[in-house]
């Protein structure tokens, strides 16, 4: 039997498939099928190589996204009175970063009690939001219960209710609970958030077939189960997505924490703006702490990046 013949039975067009190139051939053939078919479009399709066009369009953006960093850190490289005669720097950087770092350090702010208070509401409230935000998801997209449609009306109009209308009661309800000046005073308002909720529910609407639930519980899983097993693997990458943005807006957020917290128990945030004196700005020395400050999100970046584009890559190799 030669590969044509028996490829023809699951190829229509009488191409032999790469599973039995591989059987026939050896993978070495198979890996050059894939590869050639990979170059080669499809029927009907449209695949090809971005043009160059393209690539410095990517780059000039990338340059324009970039610059706003790489300012402030060209500002924490300088010193104060070279940034009083030249305002807008060269794009060569300082010799003083490191020694602006220092001074940071030891500028009398609390800032590794900042750094670790804000990793701590940060890690916190983004698992927490990921995790009551998909099983909340999870129920608005495949369950059906009475009143299922208005409840998720509501929760998705609560997003048009400005933060600063619920600070006072807010406020009040954590006196009553002694909770000022500590850090779950910021933890417990957002361990869950309407956006998060709506995200979800969208996502696994179309991500999560009902076949897959069915199935789950003709082999008698409980409905709890059903969730970690089958509908958390399938949310992974809106889960991803929704942790990057909740993390981002947890580590700089300020109006809330500066309220409760104070500058006894700060956040970075707080920190940063204690290192502005009444009458004089050091901008080398605020820079260097917005640069100390961006490190950690940048990482988280690169890493929840990977995380996020290998979630999706399984998810349609999967489909």
């Amino acid at each position: 039997m030669s590969i044509l013949s028996a490829g023809q039975g699951g190829e229509m067009g009488g191409t032999p498939s790469v599973a039995s190139i591989e059987q026939f051939a050896g993978k070495g053939a198979a890996r050059s099928a894939a590869r050639k078919r990979g170059r080669t479009p499809e029927p009907g399709g449209t695949q090809r190589r971005p043009r160059w066009v393209t690539y410095v369009l990517l780059t000039i953006v990338v340059l324009i996204a970039f610059y706003p960093l790489y300012y402030a850190f060209l500002l924490a490289s300088s010193t104060a009175p070279d940034i009083a005669r030249h305002p807008i720097p060269s794009l060569i950087p300082g010799g003083h970063f490191f020694e602006n770092v220092n001074r940071v350090l030891n500028s009398g702010v609390a800032f590794w009690k900042a750094v670790t208070n804000s990793v701590i509401i940060a890690v916190v409230t983004s698992l927490s939001v990921v995790l009551f935000s998909t099983l909340a998801g999870f129920s608005f997209a495949k369950l059906r219960f009475r009143g299922r449609g208005p409840l998720l009306v509501f929760v998705i109009a609560t997003t048009a209710v400005p933060t600063q209308l619920g600070v006072v009661p807010l406020f009040l309800v954590m006196k009553q609970l002694h909770w000022i000046g500590q850090i779950q005073a910021v933890i417990v308002p957002g361990l869950v958030t309407a956006f998060g909720v709506f995200w979800m529910t969208q996502y696994l609407e179309q991500a999560l077939p009902y076949e897959l639930i069915e199935a789950s519980r003709v082999d008698g899983a409980s409905m709890i189960r059903t969730f970690w097993s089958i509908a958390l693997p399938a949310a992974r990458p809106a889960a991803t997505m929704l942790a990057l943005f909740t993390f981002v807006a947890s580590w700089t957020n300020y109006f809330w924490p500066f309220i409760i917290l104070g500058g006894t128990n700060p956040t970075l945030p707080i920190a940063l703006q204690q290192l502005q004196a009444t009458y004089f700005k050091d901008m080398s020395l605020i820079m260097a702490g917005v640069v100390l400050s961006v490190i950690p999100l940048l990482i988280l970046f690169v890493v929840a990046g990977r995380q996020l584009v290998a979630g999706i890559m399984q998810g349609a190799v999967k489909g």
